[in-house]
């Protein structure tokens, strides 16, 4: 589903990342585990088309993310870590408008809207302006978005950063819903969060991929 290739980015003298390489295969949930500073958002950037690495290439189930960027991002919701909500308009109001940006047929607008807001628990609070939310209640509406177009891969950036530790466990538990349907990479600098959701975690720092490895292979290695 994902397959990056010796993918580096510089800002002027800051070396973000440096001969980035792993893949991640369709049906997968993976952690991508780092310090602050350690390139994870520069990274999900690059692999979501809205930023170019100086070198390496980018593939999304086969397709390249620089040439074939309007494609790319036809197949995956991305929830970035400050997610782009409008506070004055209501959360029915809010996802309508990402249907229409997203130009989904008007026949389907019923059936995705209603798949969203049931898989995310918003349908008590479709009426409610999103500035009137709770923060996990905002991460919801924003996992909405990333979902209404029926992706076949997620990509989430820090989804559950300054949430209280009850609307963690409630937005893991929904993430681990939507995997029974998309390919997930979620990138945290929090360790539990990978040992709670992920098989796999792809550790970096400093921009480069220290370890790629499942879970069970990192507790039992005498390192």
């Amino acid at each position: 589903m994902i397959d990056v290739q010796e993918i580096s980015k510089s800002y002027r003298l800051i070396q973000a990342l440096q001969g980035v390489s792993f893949g991640v295969e369709a049906g997968e949930i993976v952690g991508l585990l780092g310090p602050n500073g350690a390139g994870k958002t520069t990274l999900i950037r690059i692999l979501t088309g809205y930023l170019h690495p100086d070198d390496g290439v980018v593939k999304v189930n086969g397709l390249d993310v620089l040439t074939d960027k309007s494609q790319t991002q036809a197949q995956m919701g991305y929830l970035p870590e400050s997610a782009p909500l409008y506070p004055e308009l209501s959360v029915q109001d809010y996802l309508v408008m990402i249907a229409q940006l997203r130009q989904l047929p008007e026949d389907q607008w019923i059936a995705q809207l209603s798949e969203a807001v049931y898989a995310t628990g918003l349908a008590d609070h479709l009426t409610r302006p999103i500035g009137e939310l709770s923060r996990g209640y905002r991460q919801r509406v924003g996992l909405a978005q990333a979902i209404l177009h029926r992706p076949k891969l997620l990509i989430l950036d820090e989804p559950t950063v300054g949430l209280d530790p009850t609307q963690v466990v409630e937005i893991r538990r929904l993430i681990r819903r939507l995997a029974e349907h998309s390919t997930i990479l979620f990138s945290t600098h929090i360790l539990s969060e990978v040992e709670a959701l992920c098989d796999r975690v792809i550790i970096l720092m400093n921009g480069r991929v220290r370890a790629d490895a499942r879970l069970s292979d990192l507790a039992s290695s005498p390192d």
